[in-house]
């Protein structure tokens, strides 16, 4: 069995309230993409997770997909599996690509199995992985709040448009990300401002975490403003960074060879 965990870019990201258990509420877009990993799985002797691609920036044993296939087992009488991912989403960008291989292998292990679970119980499975893994198993354009897990569909649709996504060598952790945040109301709201023309967003949607990953990794700012120099209507970090994403109703001629060296180009 074979699925293909795809990554996800966020449309403005407002840290609203910090919360009593530590967590934050936020307000953001989540908008999947078709950069994507390859994630098979297959019966075996013993339960273990082989890779290739980018390299993993931890153990196997402690990879997301893993961790998922676990909490599935503890309630289900699942087999031994040997999982082999190819990782093609890089780690500490910001698009999502643990969370998506996690989600991927509820959905996929609750469906080939036939393990009944409704959407809600898969949800409660993905929300002890990550904030952002039930999103995944949605995978449609959303609303999310609360702490990423509170979803409303919306009508979002990128047809005409070419999104490409630009990720420096740098990883930001979503805690340093979080470090300098001051959460504050926004000033306008999300699905209100997404019914305006993509080229007027750019002084109306903010990524909160700009403010505090720019000043440490002015990199990443310098690669906001590439894509806005190369005719982006929108341009963004996503999520707590590093990459970042340019929305373009054409995209320019010879792209590939406009980007920075050392920069890794998606499209």
């Amino acid at each position: 069995m074979i699925v293909f965990p795809n990554a996800k870019i966020n449309i403005g990201l407002n840290v609203v309230s910090k919360r009593e258990d530590g967590y934050h509420n936020l307000e953001t877009i989540f908008f999947p993409v078709k950069l994507a990993d390859a994630l098979e799985f297959v019966e075996a002797e013993e339960t273990k997770l082989t890779t290739s691609g980018i390299v993993l920036d931890s153990v196997p044993e402690q990879n997301l997909i893993l961790k998922a296939y676990h909490l599935l087992k503890a309630d289900f009488n699942l087999p031994p599996l040997h999982f082999h991912l190819h990782k093609v989403i890089p780690f500490g960008s910001g698009l999502g690509g643990g969370s998506s291989d996690a989600a991927f292998t509820l959905k996929t292990l609750n469906e080939y199995y036939k393990l009944e679970l409704t959407q809600e119980r898969l949800e409660n499975y993905a929300a002890q992985i990550g904030a952002d893994c039930p999103f995944f198993l949605h995978n449609k354009p959303t609303f999310a709040t609360g702490t990423g897990n509170q979803f409303h569909e919306i009508a979002l649709d990128f047809s005409g448009y070419e999104i490409i996504i630009l990720k420096p060598d740098i990883a930001v952790s979503t805690p340093e990300a979080y470090k300098n945040v001051i959460p504050r109301n926004p000033k306008f709201r999300l699905p209100e401002i997404i019914k305006s023309p993509v080229n007027d967003w750019k002084n109306l949607i903010v990524n909160d975490f700009e403010n505090s990953v720019f000043p440490k990794y002015p990199l990443i700012a310098e690669l906001k403003q590439f894509l806005y120099k190369i005719g982006a209507g929108f341009a963004s970090m996503s999520g707590s960074g590093s990459a970042v994403f340019g929305i373009f109703h054409h995209l320019p001629a010879n792209i590939e060879n406009k980007i920075p060296e050392g920069v890794l180009l998606y499209r």
